[in-house]
């Protein structure tokens, strides 16, 4: 009777610590499954990058995430859900997509020396040329608060190619002196043409370089960049960065351009 009694106690007890250590709400990913699923939606956004022509239907981008959902058994609103909850929770998402990055960096290592993008895409449309991850952490503790890229095509972009810069914006709301700013420059030989531009608000963001359409385009570089060191620890995430490149006279997304200014290279 003892024996059982402690077979009990020790059940109650493991089933109690259990629920201590679930961190999530009901109807919430549990940290492996949004995980595990987080992880099939940046490797299908990645086909989507690399696949844009077969990818181009929005109804056939949205078939491609549904998939994913049946395989890991859950509905777009209990994602979507788990989505907003970790949002709010973002220490304990940070940490998912640390595991997420290292799970995606051991298999292109797994895959040897391979090329980010081994298909020449000079003369494509609407192809993702983002040379860095697709998630960046801005805060004061950082030895260079932001992130750089500096884009060199072995063949130049075709002439009047414009860029989109877009990603997903966390930590603003609690961020009022600074703001991250971004820069994106175009080198079109005697010509480079530059767009500045800030992030103010939590959300999605979407910054737009346009060149001149008799010009092809020798290298794209910039950065982003948040000036709070000093000031106090704060962080602000971004998501979900890509650099979409626009052939010549292809409709951009509904965003307006920000202040463009075109500069002549000093000899």
């Amino acid at each position: 009777m003892q024996n059982g009694l402690q077979k009990y106690g020790i059940a109650a007890l493991t089933l109690c610590l259990l629920a201590a250590c679930s961190k999530t709400p009901d109807g919430i990913l549990s940290e492996k499954e949004m995980q595990a699923v987080e992880l099939d939606i940046q490797l299908a956004k990645a086909m989507i990058s690399v696949e844009n022509k077969q990818f181009a239907d929005s109804l056939q981008r949205a078939e491609l995430f549904q998939s994913v959902f049946r395989k890991h058994g859950i509905t777009q609103a209990v994602y979507d859900s788990s989505l907003i909850w970790y949002g709010r929770n973002l220490d304990i998402y940070m940490d998912i997509y640390d595991r997420i990055l290292k799970d995606l960096n051991e298999r292109q290592n797994a895959l040897g020396d391979v090329q980010a993008s081994a298909a020449p895409v000079s003369t494509q449309d609407s192809v993702d040329i983002w040379p860095r991850r697709s998630f960046v952490r801005l805060e004061p503790r950082a030895a260079f608060n932001g992130v750089t890229f500096d884009i060199r095509p072995e063949v130049n972009y075709s002439s009047g190619s414009s860029f989109v810069l877009s990603m997903s914006v966390w930590g603003m709301d609690q961020l009022k002196a600074q703001q991250p700013e971004i820069r994106i420059c175009a080198d079109l030989g005697d010509t480079t043409v530059v767009v500045n531009d800030k992030v103010r608000k939590d959300g999605y963001h979407e910054t737009v370089l346009k060149t001149i359409p008799t010009k092809r385009v020798k290298r794209v570089y910039g950065y982003i960049f948040l000036n709070n060191a000093g000031l106090y620890y704060h962080k602000v995430y971004l998501n979900n960065l890509t650099l979409i490149k626009y052939n010549y006279g292809r409709e951009l997304p509904n965003v307006k351009p920000a202040d463009v200014q075109p500069k002549a290279v000093a000899e």
